[in-house]
């Protein structure tokens, strides 16, 4: 018998955006407690680049095995074709979106650059009635990472990346400062503190200055022109959604008693002089969760938040993405559509 095929992005070795190739692959089966979903947009985000590069940046006892070839992405919205005997949650026709198998499937397992994809039904939702396939595919992991770094973990899994538990801290009447506003997850951060009573004040580029105003910021720094850390003290929280190891100069925007969230904690060696000021430094690693991807689907259709498209292109055009990817200055998302 035939096995049915589908087009796809896959990756037969580690590299650049020159890895990617527009070719056949397997349908996906299903599992018990799945449904398939016939893709129409896929949302780019980091471990997508970090993957396709074999997570180089990660110390190599923390670089998972990788096995080709791979099908990149996690995040995704389209439409249910076929669920599992077992599964009454969700029916052919419904419209949906979902963060795929993230972070167990971060070696390749969750397969999203694809025609279709399976996915578990706990973490999928309903997509928001008033978005477009296009933009539903820009929120699910950037828009859940800054939920859980804000709002409310959802989980209690232990954090791989720092021993004890990610807590958010209380937001309203406070001074939140974010860093890489404009970008994936930067944009939710300064909507989601803003909804939640902050003062924002954000950091990007200037030509994203109207953008980031719009989106809530009370006050903007230019990044290119000013070192916000010469300019802001007392904050109350940093939220640094470009991270490595550049978030200790965020430290002495802090007050005694406030704290640094790196998106990307990986380089940061700022722990004593943490201590020293009386900052919490805290991360966590987003996880999939179609119940909190239902609760923003609310605030989606509410407009309380809103998703930036940096630029779309085909699924076959997957390479340009991630050169786009590559340049950098991102406002939003880069999405790749699906036929």
């Amino acid at each position: 018998m035939t096995t049915p095929t589908m087009k796809a992005i896959l990756q037969h070795t580690v590299g650049g955006p020159d890895v990617l190739r527009y070719e056949g692959a397997p349908m996906p089966g299903l599992a018990p407690g799945e449904a398939r979903v016939r893709v129409h947009a896929v949302g780019i985000n980091p471990p997508d680049w970090y993957l396709r590069e074999g997570y180089r940046m990660l110390p190599p006892e923390w670089q998972p095995p990788l096995s080709f070839p791979l099908i990149l992405g996690t995040d995704v919205s389209g439409v249910v074709d076929a669920v599992a005997d077992d599964v009454d949650a969700f029916a052919v026709g419904d419209e949906v979106y979902a963060m795929v198998r993230f972070p167990e499937g971060l070696a390749g397992g969750s397969r999203a650059y694809a025609e279709w994809v399976s996915v578990p039904v706990a973490q999928l939702a309903l997509k928001p009635r008033t978005l477009d396939h296009v933009h539903a595919a820009g929120a699910p992991m950037s828009l859940l990472t800054a939920w859980q770094f804000l709002i409310e973990l959802g989980h209690d899994q232990p954090n791989p990346l720092q021993p004890k538990q990610h807590v958010p801290v209380p937001l309203e009447g406070r001074t939140v400062l974010v860093n890489g506003a404009a970008g994936g997850v930067g944009q939710f951060a300064v909507q989601l503190a803003r909804w939640r009573g902050a003062r924002v004040i954000a950091v990007a580029s200037g030509r994203h200055e109207a953008f980031v105003r719009a989106l809530g910021a009370e006050q903007f720094i230019d990044y290119t022109r000013t070192r916000p850390e010469d300019l802001v003290r007392d904050v109350d929280l940093v939220v640094d959604a470009v991270g490595g190891p550049t978030s200790g100069r965020f430290l002495r925007t802090l007050r005694t008693g406030g704290s640094l969230f790196p998106i990307f904690p990986l380089g940061f060696d700022g722990a004593e002089e943490a201590t020293a000021r009386g900052v919490t430094v805290s991360t966590t690693q987003v996880r999939s969760s179609g119940a909190q991807l239902a609760r923003l689907a609310e605030l989606l259709d509410a407009g309380t938040v809103r998703v930036a498209i940096d630029s779309t292109f085909a699924l076959a055009d997957a390479r340009r993405a991630h050169e786009r990817a590559a340049q950098g200055s991102l406002q939003g998302k880069i999405v790749l559509t699906v036929r």
